[in-house]
């Protein structure tokens, strides 16, 4: 990919003050950087944000609630996360169209709508810190660590010590986003890493546990939709539909990642560092955007297939697979009615795995099991993060007298401070992710029409959203906005 600092802006490109730019200062103009030529090793070195969101996605509707409805409800209920990881890619690949247009992560453009930056940066801020600032995840890493430490399930007497690991958790998870050049570049070594044991760990698994018969009844599943049971948790539901892609803020967060990869105008941009960026690393408040030339809109056509591969294959596939491997596991494994709770399904299947072929599954399972929810809580925590630093970075210029790196590690070290008052408060893991997937089904609902207005009010019209795009984005809002408005009526009423 072309380093834009090879090719410096041309001066004379500023941007037309008649341009319609909403609420924030007019973009800059320049060329879209030229892409690396579209063959099999350059696609390898210019994806990687759908591996950062798959690693963040796969820990809460795949391990836990995933097997936990499956078993509850059975099968006719996964059609549920297929529609679900569906709409979230469509919200996902426009929400990256803007910022391979502009460089800006999506929530700048949509602070560009009226009533303006203040009003949405708030709102976003509010939605995020009541979805993420609970780290479930961390809990659930206690769990299955302590677990698989002391060869049993922890009981209530064991609450004190699964708090401090769940805390230390949570500081290890700071250190290593802190750790290096790029906040960025540091979560996608690491994701990767845990994506391909993960995988390969459910893989082996599944081939040596689980029947045929069932691999084509959880195949059917998803594929063949069924109606809803009676008797379901309609919150428990909410948080499946959510969670079996990236429940909300992470879908957002896919676009600033893409500008700290520097994937289309995002090169223009810089990204947030580490504690070993160098102290002179910049990331700009306001985007840089391309006319529509030949030149450019060919470059843009190749920036589309890296991002096309990025979410549909790595990032869709990817939850659609983890979503299918661990429910299938839990199938073949766990007694149809069983209650679950937590992370009870992970730790019911690696009993049975050590008891039924080799008592080495007992902690290996355990420790695949830790990478899963550690791979989600640490992408929690850089979503969450990430997404209130860019809102205050672009909607708040006062926040300008420190550099970009050093609000982000300001704002992580907060988090992770309230985070640890809301571990101490008691709460168990499986109401902490329920209250997760209740505030992701609003946030999904706004953004999706917000997406579109942006899409279709900023960009030139050579790169606006194909029609069935647009129909998607306004299924995706109605789909997750009738979970919103009947959780919260069903929360009201007490039915």
């Amino acid at each position: 990919m072309t380093d834009p600092a090879q090719n410096p802006i041309d001066n004379s490109f500023f941007s037309d003050p008649h341009r319609d730019h909403g609420c924030l200062p007019n973009w800059q103009t320049g060329d879209l950087p030229e892409p690396l030529p579209f063959n099999a090793g350059n696609i390898l070195r210019t994806i990687g944000p759908g591996a950062i969101l798959l690693a963040a996605s796969i820990g809460g509707g795949e391990w836990i609630v995933g097997p936990m409805v499956a078993v509850k409800y059975g099968t006719g209920i996964l059609w549920i996360a297929s529609v679900g990881i569906f709409l979230q890619l469509i919200f996902n690949l426009e929400a990256i169209r803007y910022t391979l247009y502009s460089g800006e992560p999506i929530l700048t453009g949509i602070m560009r709508l009226r009533p303006g930056s203040r009003i949405w940066g708030l709102f976003y801020i509010m939605m995020g810190m009541m979805q993420l600032v609970a780290p479930a995840m961390a809990l659930g890493c206690a769990n299955v660590l302590f677990a698989a430490a002391a060869g049993r399930e922890p009981v209530k007497a064991d609450a004190n010590s699964l708090l401090w690991i769940s805390f230390i958790v949570v500081a290890a998870g700071v250190m290593l986003l802190l750790s290096g050049k790029s906040v960025e570049k540091v979560l996608e070594r690491l994701s990767w890493g845990m994506v391909i044991f993960i995988f390969s760990f459910l893989i082996i698994a599944n081939i040596l546990f689980v029947p045929v018969e069932i691999w084509k009844r959880t195949a059917m599943g998803f594929l063949i939709p069924h109606g809803l049971p009676a008797e379901a948790d309609f919150m428990l539901l909410a948080a499946f539909a959510a969670t079996a892609g990236s429940g909300g803020l992470g879908n957002l967060a896919i676009s600033n990642l893409s500008r700290d990869k520097g994937l289309g105008m995002g090169a223009w941009m810089g990204s947030f560092g580490g504690i070993m960026a160098d102290e002179n690393s910049k990331l700009a408040t306001i985007g840089r955007v391309f006319l529509p030339t030949t030149d450019n809109l060919r470059r843009w056509t190749i920036w589309w297939r890296y991002t096309l591969l990025d979410q549909s294959v790595l990032w869709a596939m990817g939850c659609v697979l983890g979503m299918f491997l661990n429910v299938n596991l839990a199938l073949a494994i766990v007694p149809p009615g069983t209650v679950l709770e937590g992370y009870a399904a992970g730790a019911f299947q690696a009993r049975h795995m050590a008891e039924q072929l080799w008592s080495g599954f007992w902690v290996l399972a355990l420790i695949n099991g830790f990478w899963i929810l550690f791979s989600t809580q640490l992408g929690n925590s850089d979503c969450l993060t990430r997404i209130v630093a860019d809102v205050l970075w672009s909607g708040w210029p006062g926040v300008h007298s420190m550099s970009a790196s050093r609000v982000y590690a300001r704002l992580l070290i907060g988090f992770a401070a309230m985070g640890i008052v809301v571990l101490s408060m008691g709460e168990n893991a499986l109401s902490l992710f329920k209250i997760l997937g209740a505030f992701a089904g609003p946030i999904l609902a706004v953004g999706a029409f917000q997406i579109l207005r942006v899409n279709t009010r900023f960009l030139p019209k050579e790169i606006q959203p194909p029609m069935w795009r647009r129909v998607a984005l306004i299924g995706c809002g109605i789909f997750y906005g009738c979970i919103t408005v009947t959780l919260i009526v069903k929360q009201v009423t007490g039915k």
